[in-house]
């Protein structure tokens, strides 16, 4: 069941999801979008009354924090991804973070392609076997290895990416004034890791050109996401509760901007051919 977005910080409106809830629901799953959190205490507050598990996807949210928690440790499970796109990455893959006891030993199995290899390891049976669904999750030693050390840097890189975000934030600070361009939201009581800087455009027009300006100038901006009920398996299997006002406007005039460590070198020219593609 899907529901609408909050126009600020483009999370799940948690103001919306009580009504989305059916006798058939299990799960709530909020995405922690461009690394900043969801209104979690709220979301979790729903899951209690109604018995449901929440699953994090912090896929974005690594070094990020809501009211002084990480995202990822609030919900019964969250997701990270260390795809290459990330803040912390292995090229590909991810984690499963399990913060319910009573979840870990089926996850753990899971992961060892449907076995209770884990617990023959530890001694906690004669043997191991399949008991369960699974598939092969283990990371290899070399992207473990690679991984480990972008962590031991994930500090640096977050503060290198946060200095990035705030000087285009600064930049379009007038425009956003002037009305012309909305730049992203982050609340009070969350920290971000400066996963992405977006801006919001007047219409889905503006955007194209404004892409394809840049594209001009060999600077890659690119428009994220296209709303899943719109999406042919979200169209035959997903439902909506409410309008999705916001999921498709909004879908149709964001456009990320270049992040990425190193970018430190070339930014004021990237942001100086922004501004002229936004004249």
């Amino acid at each position: 069941m899907f529901v609408d977005i909050r126009p600020d910080t483009l999370n799940i409106d948690e103001t919306r999801i009580e009504a989305a809830v059916t006798n058939k629901t299990r799960v709530i799953v909020p995405v922690h979008y461009a690394g900043v959190g969801c209104e979690m205490d709220t979301i979790m507050d729903i899951a209690r009354r109604h018995d449901l598990l929440v699953i994090e996807d912090a896929a974005q949210g690594i070094m990020s924090t809501y009211k002084g928690r990480p995202l990822g440790s609030i919900g019964h499970m969250a997701t990270l991804s260390f795809h290459e796109t990330k803040n912390i990455i292995s090229g590909e893959g991810g984690a499963l973070l399990i913060n319910d006891p009573a979840l870990v030993e089926r996850g753990e199995i899971v992961r060892e392609k449907g076995t209770n290899r884990s617990q023959f390891f530890r001694g906690q049976v004669d043997k191991y076997s399949w008991v369960d669904i699974g598939s092969s999750f283990l990371p290899g030693d070399i992207i473990a290895a690679f991984l480990w050390a972008q962590m031991e840097e994930a500090e640096s890189i977050t503060k290198r990416r946060l200095d990035i975000w705030r000087t285009y934030h600064q930049w379009f600070e007038p425009l956003e004034a002037q009305g012309e361009i909305r730049r992203p939201v982050v609340p009070n009581d969350c920290t971000h890791n400066a996963h992405m800087y977006y801006l919001l455009l007047p219409s889905l027009e503006k955007r194209t050109t404004f892409i394809a300006r840049l594209k001009e100038q060999d600077i890659h901006t690119v428009f994220h996401y296209v709303p899943l009920d719109t999406a042919p398996m979200g169209s035959q299997f997903g439902r909506t509760s409410g309008d999705l006002t916001h999921t498709h406007d909004l879908s149709e005039r964001l456009v990320r901007l270049p992040l990425w460590v190193g970018l430190e070198d070339r930014q004021t020219f990237v942001i100086r051919q922004i501004l002229a593609a936004l004249g």
